[in-house]
């Protein structure tokens, strides 16, 4: 016979949750982020709440002005300057097309199937300033587009690490008792099973933000110093766009190899190869050096899944699914491969 009032029971619950799913979705990703931030940032909360006496509210606001220090300055130095960076862009753009030499070089040429067609291209636009116009008009939609894209993603970034930085200092207040609560529902679903699975989670989330922020942190670090060095426009922009971008692997070589541009187009030839080489040597070297210790074996991801993880979680989170997705992709490969592992020993048990 059919419980009725056990449906009923059952139907309310599944809209509540459903309801309050869908009201907490669009602050999902800040929640997310704000989670692992502060489960990476645990350790340092812990021995500030020691030093100020145990006091949870307190070290809270430390741990949130830290946050904010070293999170929503940068972003919004970056959101505020944006606009004048853009600008700068498009006047060097427009100097160096107005001062085109007139004949292509000769490399060009030799590069294959489509090297005769540019270099035609580029001695038409030399020559000819309706060529150049025309040229300008087909690219300018596009990249205007382009534009609006990325400026929409950093402010819709700086307003989602407000709100990471807001969530955090309740995560970090109130975190001992959330955590109990966490781990009594993961024992209660999941058994030894589901805690072991909660830690593993854990420890990768610190092993994969380690060597994500680490290593954005230490590029950057290293980067505005040789841009500092060289001379280079915009120094400290140039060094915010390492630190976002360190996370894919061309990234930093974006940043740096149109530094060196910049510098070769206004004539200072040493100081673009120095810039080169200094990206080459010093700021690429940091990722592949730097990394692999920061980020522990059994946390780190293929390079496909680093991509897709950026990609994807730039595409559904936003400004931080840059960081979330990969991070997001890293806990779950190391579940399911954990999980094959623990199938694969019962296996040979039996057998």
């Amino acid at each position: 016979m059919i419980n009725t009032n056990q449906i009923a029971r059952f139907a309310v619950i599944a809209l509540l949750i459903i309801g309050c799913a869908t009201v907490l979705m669009p602050f999902m990703a800040a929640i997310l982020f704000a989670t692992i931030i502060c489960l990476f940032t645990w350790p340092l909360y812990h021995r500030i709440w020691l030093r100020l006496g145990k006091r949870d509210t307190l070290a809270a606001v430390v741990m949130t002005m830290l946050l904010l220090v070293s999170l929503i300055i940068p972003m919004a130095y970056l959101v505020f300057n944006l606009a004048d960076s853009v600008a700068k862009v498009f006047t060097e753009l427009g100097y160096s097309l107005r001062n085109i030499q007139p004949l292509a070089p000769a490399w060009m040429r030799s590069f294959p199937l489509i090297g005769d067609q540019i270099s035609d291209s580029w001695e038409r636009v030399a020559v000819s300033h309706e060529e150049l116009m025309k040229l300008l008009s087909q690219y300018y939609a596009p990249i205007q587009k382009l534009g609006l894209a990325a400026a929409q993603l950093v402010l819709t970034g700086f307003l989602q690490l407000s709100l990471v930085v807001f969530a955090a200092f309740f995560f970090y207040r109130d975190g001992v008792s959330l955590s109990k609560s966490l781990i009594a529902i993961v024992r209660r679903l999941g058994g030894e099973l589901g805690e072991e699975m909660l830690n593993l989670s854990c420890n990768t989330v610190k092993g994969v933000m380690l060597g994500i922020f680490g290593t954005a942190l230490a590029q950057a670090a290293v980067a505005l110093a040789g841009f500092l060095i060289a001379g280079a426009p915009m120094p400290f922009i140039l060094a915010c766009l390492t630190f976002f971008l360190s996370i894919i692997p061309v990234g930093p070589p974006l940043v740096w190899g149109s530094a060196a541009v910049w510098l070769y187009n206004h004539g200072d030839h040493g100081w673009a190869i120095f810039i080169a080489l200094y990206g080459f040597l010093v700021i690429s070297t940091v990722d592949n050096v730097l990394k692999p210790i920061l980020i522990s074996h059994s946390s780190h991801l293929p390079l496909l899944l680093v991509l897709l993880g950026v990609l994807g979680g730039a595409l559904t989170f936003g400004f931080v699914g840059i960081f979330l997705g990969p991070t997001l992709l890293a806990v779950g490969l190391t579940l399911v491969s954990h999980w094959i592992a623990l199938q694969k020993r019962k296996v040979h048990e039996m057998l």
